[in-house]
């Protein structure tokens, strides 16, 4: 939902509450984009909270989507080996 910034001060309690709900929604300024709201749900955990805070992980109502995977260095010991060769 794209909302101007002077609405946006008019209206913040009601624009956080349909955040909160699992809305996003869009502040523009002169018809551009300038930054979105998101609601962090209540029965996120801290974990999921301290993600959601950083931008590590964005939630739009639905299942959480997670940044794309890092991408693994080539080289080195390969974990099952280390877990094999701890194991005697």
């Amino acid at each position: 939902m794209p909302i101007a910034i002077r609405e946006l001060k008019a209206s913040l309690s009601r624009v956080l509450h349909r955040a909160q709900a699992g809305e996003v929604i869009e502040v523009t300024s002169h018809n551009k984009t300038i930054a979105r709201i998101v609601g962090i749900p209540p029965q996120a955990d801290e974990g999921l909270r301290g993600l959601i805070a950083s931008g590590g992980l964005s939630w739009s109502g639905s299942k959480p989507q997670l940044q794309p995977p890092v991408e693994m260095v080539t080289g080195g010991t390969a974990v099952s080996r280390i877990v094999l060769a701890d194991r005697g």
